[in-house]
Parts: structure tokens; C-alpha cells; sequence
């Protein structure tokens, strides 16, 4: 237990980039969102900031995420009870330095410069109690001054995975050492190598210091991240418990990770040794690897069936995914695509999203399922001139006072009670009930309940985008 006067804030990376491909590929997969494994009904994203209770003076976290999923993160952090402050909006992905570096700058603003933990939010670890002890003594170098580090002893040749060489011999009694070098992923020989030499780690990517120790290593050796990231927050839009990032400003900013920009060059790196089963689900064969499997080796999740089949990930979200006499395989169905890979392939299929961004296929843009503060709707079919989709309102909950310029809308209620005010009409709608919204008309859809309400729109008319809408009142601040 440790016993320093600063606050331990935790910094969550939560990439992603909100494509409707996330079943392809590690970058468009916002598996932290999701619950992947049969034993919990939490998410990766939600589990990285739980398995921290216990450590004192834990602060809320400051959640890092892409722009299309900051209502997904409000809403599973709201779900356990967790405030993050903030969660940081960035327009664009620019890898993990300029990310730690707003995260150190807006940490030591209103904290008074605490310590720091960076974590992604796609890592496992069931060993709660050996990874806060780490944690623990983490804080006792930390505090010196250092930047902190955490190496998983390898048990395989790794070639997806950076590594840590050590100045010193790790051991159990000696489990840290400044650092020697920080290695790209390797090749296999070299991999082969380093398993071999007990002074090698994986490299976990989560790191540990004061604000101020990175904000000055950062400013020695990336002067030029430090400064756009000041200008990019300096008239940053506060939108209830988002911070915006001024879009163009960081823009400018060099796209490089933390490890590149600061952990080869700092003279006060210190590796610990993490002994905590981590694991990264960097792609589905990881996936795979941490789910419940059957005597054959087998993973099936949801709407799915697999007969005489071995060492197979079945993932359904949807349609029926039925496999016969497979061997190796991955199959993921989601409502808007479907991935059938061998699973030592899945480290290579971010190939396959970046040929369908350049051929302009529709579903690397856009996404059936969005999330919004008010709860979430998902498309279920689309013609040039109508839409389906099912929309499901949290309790106590209501979209803005609106209307449409070019569409009409029916809405039928299929669970719950609605309140609709259609030019300052109230009706309340039960189940198999319906109304019609004419186009022009300012309307509002609206939960008063303490329970989910989902009903199914109708939309019709000449154009069916969603920024054809004209917000008059916003509980959200919305525009």
C-alpha cells in the first residue's frame, strides 16, 4: 500500500476510429467497447479502470478517445459509477505522445502535479492484486523523478510486441532496473534471441510518473509536440464533461508514439517487472487466445453454431453463423461486415481496411450503430428515399426539440412508454402505439421512465442525412 500525499490519476488510451469495419482489423475495432469474454459481463474498457480499486488516492480518470466514441465511453463509464475528468476528444489520431501530453497538461491544472498512469484500454489483466502491488512500488520511483515502465517477462518469440532490455538482471528479488534500450518489433530471430536473455521484456505500454517529470522530458526532447498541444488546448471547447481539441492546431502535430519521442532518449527510465498474466487483444487471435473454450479449443459467441471444428473463433452478432469441419478459423459477423480469416492471419488484415478506404466502399466511413448522450440507434435498412432504424432512449432521457427540413418520421413504440411533443402537443405512447412526425414540424422524443425505451422510425423524404436537423433546445449542448 503506498502512502504518498499526490493523487494517482489514470490516463486511459482508448483508440479507434469508429469505421463499421471493426471486426477487420485492430485499428477500426473498438473492441474496448465491447465484452469479450464469456466469464464477465464487462467491457476491456471498463475493466482497465476497475481492476485499479483498491490503490489510494485514485483519481478519476482522464479517458483519451476518438470524437465518434465519446458517448459509447460516457456511457459505460457512467454504467459503474465512474466520472471520467475529462474525456479528451481528439479530431484525429496522432499516436501516444501528443495524447500523454495533453493528458500531463490538463492533469497538472487542476491536480497540482500527481502522478500519472498511462493504460490502454485493450489490455487484460486477471491478476489484480500482483498488478496494484507493482503499481505500488511504481509510486516509490515515480516520486523520485523517474519514468516508470512495466516489462511482461516473455514466454514466447513475439514479433507483434516492442521489448525493454534492462541495465540489470531482473529477478524475483531484483524486479527493477533502469532501462538500457527500448526495440521495435523485432524479427523473429531476434525475438527468438531476446526470450533467451533474461535482461529482455515485453514492452507493455504502460508507463508511470509525475506530470511534471514527462512534461519536462517531452519539452527536452519534443519541444515541438509540448507547444502544439498547449496552443491545441489553450481555448479548448468544455462541452458538458468533453474537451474538444482546437482541430487545426493539432493538426500540426508530429504523429509519433511516446516510446519513440521520449523513452529511447530519457536518461530516467526504470523497468519493473509485470508478473500479472497481461495480455494485449491487439487482433482476434488474441481474442480467441483469452476466451472460454470448449475441449476442442473452441470459442463461440452469440448467434452462432460450430460443428467438428478445432481450435475455432466464432463471433455472431446478428445473422446465424453456422461452421462445418473448420480447422484454424476466425469468423466475426457484425450488421456491417463479416470477417473469415486463419487465425494467424488476423495481425494482417489492417491491409484489408486500408484496400477498402481506397477503393471508397461505403462501410469503411460510416457505422449501423451510433452512439449518442441520449442512448443509441442503430440503421437497420436504407434506401435512397426511406429508412428504418431502431432506437433505443435511456431512462430519464430525451433527444433535442428539432426538426427536419426534408423528412417525415412515424415512430412505434415496441418497449417502454414514450412522451412525444410534437409544436407543443404532449402525447404518451405504450407499446404497439405509433405516431407521425411531419416534416417541418419541431418535435421531441422524450423518456421519462426509469426503464430503456426503444421504438422503430420510419424516416421518409428527399434527404435522409443526419445533419438535417435543426436543434432548438439541447440537454447536451449540442448545436
Amino acid at each position: 500500500m503506498n502512502n504518498f500525499k499526490k493523487e494517482l490519476v489514470p490516463v486511459i488510451l482508448s483508440g479507434g476510429k469508429g469505421s463499421r469495419l471493426w471486426p477487420l482489423s485492430r485499428e477500426c475495432f473498438p473492441k474496448q467497447y465491447i465484452n469479450i469474454d464469456q466469464t464477465t459481463d464487462k467491457t476491456l474498457l471498463q475493466k482497465t479502470f476497475l481492476r485499479l480499486q483498491g490503490i489510494p488516492k485514485l483519481g478519476n480518470p482522464i479517458i483519451i478517445c476518438n470524437e465518434q466514441h465519446r458517448f459509447i465511453v460516457a456511457e459505460q463509464m457512467r454504467s459503474i459509477n465512474v466520472k471520467p475528468d475529462p474525456i479528451l476528444l481528439e479530431p484525429f489520431g496522432r499516436n501516444t505522445a501528443p495524447a500523454i501530453t495533453m493528458a500531463a497538461l490538463i492533469s497538472i491544472k487542476k491536480n497540482n502535479d500527481p502522478h500519472i498512469l498511462i493504460l490502454s484500454s485493450d489490455h487484460e489483466i486477471r491478476d489484480h492484486e500482483a498488478f496494484q502491488k507493482i503499481i505500488n512500488r511504481g509510486l516509490v520511483f515515480s516520486s523520485m523523478g523517474r519514468i516508470v515502465t512495466f516489462g511482461i517477462p516473455p514466454n514466447s518469440a513475439e514479433t507483434g510486441y516492442g521489448y525493454i532490455e534492462s541495465l540489470d538482471f531482473l529477478s524475483e528479488k531484483n524486479i527493477s532496473s533502469n532501462i538500457k534500450r527500448f526495440i521495435e518489433k523485432p524479427s523473429l530471430d531476434d525475438a527468438k534471441k531476446y526470450i533467451k536473455n533474461k535482461n529482455f521484456r515485453w514492452n507493455s505500454g504502460i508507463f508511470l510518473f509525475k506530470s511534471s517529470t514527462i512534461l519536462n522530458e517531452i519539452k527536452k526532447y519534443q519541444p515541438s509536440i509540448l507547444e502544439v498541444c498547449q496552443k491545441a488546448l489553450k481555448d479548448n471547447l468544455r462541452d458538458l464533461d468533453f474537451i474538444r481539441v482546437n482541430k487545426d492546431i493539432f493538426a500540426t502535430c508530429p504523429n509519433i508514439p511516446i516510446d519513440k519521442a521520449v523513452m529511447e532518449k530519457t536518461k530516467i527510465g526504470t523497468v519493473l517487472d509485470l508478473k500479472s498474466d497481461w495480455l494485449d487483444i491487439g487482433c482476434w487471435k488474441a481474442v480467441w487466445e483469452n476466451s472460454k473454450k470448449d475441449h476442442r479449443g473452441n470459442s463461440v459467441k452469440g448467434h452462432a453454431l460450430l460443428k467438428n471444428s478445432t481450435n475455432c473463433h466464432l463471433r455472431s452478432e446478428n445473422r446465424l453463423v453456422v461452421g462445418l469441419g473448420l480447422k484454424n478459423i476466425t469468423v466475426v459477423e457484425t450488421i456491417d461486415a463479416v470477417l473469415v480469416t486463419e487465425n494467424n492471419s488476423t495481425q494482417k488484415v489492417k491491409n484489408i481496411v486500408d484496400e477498402l478506404k481506397k477503393r471508397n466502399f461505403s462501410e469503411s466511413q460510416t457505422s449501423s450503430k451510433m452512439y449518442r448522450p441520449w442512448g443509441h440507434y442503430t440503421s437497420i435498412v436504407e434506401e435512397k428515399t426511406w429508412k428504418v432504424k431502431r432506437i433505443e432512449i435511456n431512462p430519464n432521457s430525451s433527444l433535442s426539440l428539432q426538426s427536419h427540413k426534408y423528412r417525415a418520421e412515424h415512430w412505434v413504440v415496441v418497449d417502454g412508454t414514450a412522451k412525444v411533443e410534437i409544436d407543443k402537443k404532449i402525447t404518451l405512447l405504450q407499446v404497439n402505439e405509433s405516431i407521425y412526425v411531419p416534416k417541418g414540424t419541431i418535435h421531441r422524443l422524450s423518456n421519462t421512465t426509469n426503464y430503456p425505451l426503444i421504438i422503430i422510425e420510419i424516416q421518409s423524404g428527399s434527404y435522409l442525412g443526419e445533419d438535417d436537423i435543426l436543434r432548438l433546445e439541447d440537454n447536451y449542448g449540442r448545436n
